[in-house]
């Protein structure tokens, strides 16, 4: 079965120039120019990931990436037309996996779209095998399962936020810069990268829970690393 993507963007060209680049690459498109019609699409569950204009005329398109993280954590490609490095990090931080500024290549859209999904599917035919353990039992990650655990409570993350965690904690306790974290789970290094990292902490922290900042460190001029100990 074919990989679904919903293209919300309220511009009619541009709307149907995706619809024909991501048919092209192979997926199955849904396509709508309005933020409520939106919603609806990803409360029906067969959309795998969005790609979403935050400008549209119904409905923020803020409201929309919230319902998407929400409802089963959709993955989201951000459109905006915005140049300011805090308007493009606005979407991050409502836990958006990517951005790309309009005017854009149809192309690009399509390889972030790919990027988010692999991303995504890393546990896709992985055989069973135990979590890994840090902290004595506290935090619990298996990749095989793609999940984690914090003190027993499973953890629900976006691509991004499980690829921060899984490369801080492939060697705890190293210090990995904010250039080094983008490039582990972006692939690539992008305008505001610093910024954005520091996003995903936050939020990655959050979901860890009140000892989110121990588990995930700041090395104040330096980057991130792992708080942990590895169980052996």
């Amino acid at each position: 079965m074919a990989t679904t993507v919903l293209v919300v963007e309220d511009e009619k060209e541009i709307r149907e120039l995706l619809r024909r680049y991501m048919e092209r690459a192979g997926y199955a498109v849904v396509s709508t120019g309005s933020g409520a019609e939106a919603i609806r699409l990803l409360g029906d569950r067969g959309v795998d990931i969005a790609v979403l204009d935050l400008g549209l005329p119904d409905v923020d398109g803020s409201e929309v990436l919230r319902e998407a993280r929400e409802r089963g954590g959709t993955p989201v490609v951000v459109l905006t037309a915005r140049d300011a490095v805090e308007d493009r990090i606005r979407g991050l931080r409502l836990g958006a996996d990517d951005y790309v500024t309009k005017p854009f290549s149809p192309t690009e859209v399509v390889l972030r779209v790919q990027a988010v999904l692999s991303r995504a599917r890393h546990e896709s035919g992985w055989s069973d095998s135990a979590a890994t353990s840090y902290g004595h039992g506290r935090l619990l990650i298996d990749e095989d399962r793609h999940e984690a655990q914090m003190d027993g409570t499973k953890v629900e993350l976006t691509p991004t936020e499980w690829g921060l965690l899984t490369a801080l904690a492939s060697v705890p306790g190293r210090v990995y810069s904010r250039y080094e974290l983008v490039n582990r789970v972006r692939g690539y290094e992008f305008s505001g990268y610093e910024r954005t990292i520091d996003s995903h902490v936050k939020n990655l922290r959050h979901k860890l829970g009140p000892a989110g900042a121990q588990v995930v460190e700041t090395v104040m001029g330096v980057g991130y690393r792992l708080g942990l100990r590895r169980d052996t």
